[in-house]
């Protein structure tokens, strides 16, 4: 392990929660959750003041965004459904999520760190990993700055972990939410990480945790003390190898500045099983919302697209793929609806649908020539 490396993981503190109490600050301290295709926006009442949504008078099946501290502490977390969320939280505070203001407050705090540390790796919306190591100021303070400098961006805090690597960093952020600094060195793992759960190391999920405690192995510390071949034996050459490095704290790879995107989806789960026969209206609007959001998205990430898929999954849970390769790569939302709609021709649709999804892959960067050649009229369809 290379200790003179000094690698943050900067994670914002509940961020889509905490950033729809920017907009409703009366909710502070409440246990609020965001999510559902079809939740209600907050009422402004005569007086001014609002009335909004209890998560007990949810019906459908949306899943929970995000959950504020307070939520959490009932046990209703990211990706549970609410419904069921409904039964430990009845009377929380329910929003409908703000994906546009996410974005721009993740641009925000992004933008704040890299004026002062610009080698940063964008891992999603709401964290980045820094590279310290050769700014000379000392870690504390330097981590203090990037926090202020969020903070005054955004009004949102956040959490640093700082370690010789960035798996390291990873654990380190989620030791001392929200709005907590934790720097460790490579001294400090056997005090600080042996003593966790796998499951704190990322990559290791829930099944492999599990399997993990099947096999008596209950610790980071335990894990690390595996000999490699019992662990090579039970989960196959690459990922037992790893999980011993990683239980020992060993991670060199790079901190990442430009990663080239494989694949832009969008997908929608229904509020109830759709019929292809009985619901078609309701499925074709649906389905070209999604070529258009797709759209959307390649254009703004400067994209055309090349392989076009659709995902379903039915009402028993079984899900399925299509796609088709284009001899040219589009962009344009109608060519993409009319290739994913080839693509649904080769799936069986006797059952009802509860998910449909539109991927575009085979990413090919948008130039001028590029745009202008974007066939309308070459296409095997």
């Amino acid at each position: 392990m290379n200790s003179n490396r000094r690698i943050a993981h900067l994670d914002m503190d509940a961020f889509f929660a905490s950033v729809e109490l920017r907009f409703y600050p009366e909710l502070k301290g409440q246990a609020v959750v965001v999510g559902g295709a079809r939740v209600p926006a907050p009422e402004t009442l005569a007086d001014v003041s609002r009335r909004f949504a209890r998560l007990k008078d949810y019906a459908g099946r949306g899943v929970v965004t995000t959950s504020t501290y307070e939520a959490r502490a009932l046990g209703v977390f990211s990706g549970m459904g609410l419904m069921k969320s409904a039964q430990l939280a009845p009377e929380a505070i329910l929003l409908p999520a703000q994906f546009d203001a996410y974005r721009d407050y993740s641009y925000r705090f992004k933008a704040a760190v890299a004026a002062i540390a610009p080698i940063i790796e964008d891992r999603g919306i709401d964290e980045i990993y820094i590279d310290l190591t050769d700014h000379a100021e000392a870690t504390l303070p330097l981590v203090q700055r990037l926090k202020a400098a969020v903070l005054e961006a955004t009004g949102l805090s956040c959490s640093v972990g700082v370690a010789p690597n960035k798996l390291l960093a990873k654990i380190c952020s989620d030791l001392d939410k929200p709005d907590g600094i934790t720097l460790l060195e490579a001294a400090d793992i056997p005090g600080r990480i042996w003593p966790l759960a796998p499951k704190k190391i990322n990559g290791i999920g829930p099944k492999a945790a599990a399997r993990l405690e099947r096999l008596g192995i209950g610790s980071i510390g335990a894990l690390a003390a595996t000999p490699e071949d019992f662990l090579v034996r039970h989960f196959g050459a690459g990922t037992g190898a790893w999980l011993r490095r990683a239980a020992n704290g060993v991670d060199d790879s790079p901190v990442v500045t430009s990663r080239e995107p494989k694949s832009i989806s969008r997908e929608t789960t229904f509020e109830r099983d759709l019929h292809v026969r009985q619901d078609r209206p309701e499925l074709s609007r649906q389905f070209t919302a999604l070529c258009e959001r797709v759209a959307a998205d390649l254009a703004r990430k400067g994209y055309l697209s090349r392989t076009i898929g659709i995902k379903l999954r039915y009402g028993d849970f079984q899900a399925v793929t299509r796609d088709v390769t284009l001899p040219v790569a589009v962009g344009d939302a109608a060519v993409i609806r009319r290739a994913a709609g080839e693509c649904l021709k080769r799936v069986p649709l006797e059952k009802r649908i509860r998910l449909l999804g539109v991927r575009c892959g085979a990413l090919v960067p948008v130039t001028a020539e590029a745009a202008q050649d974007e066939p309308q009229g070459k296409l095997p369809f």
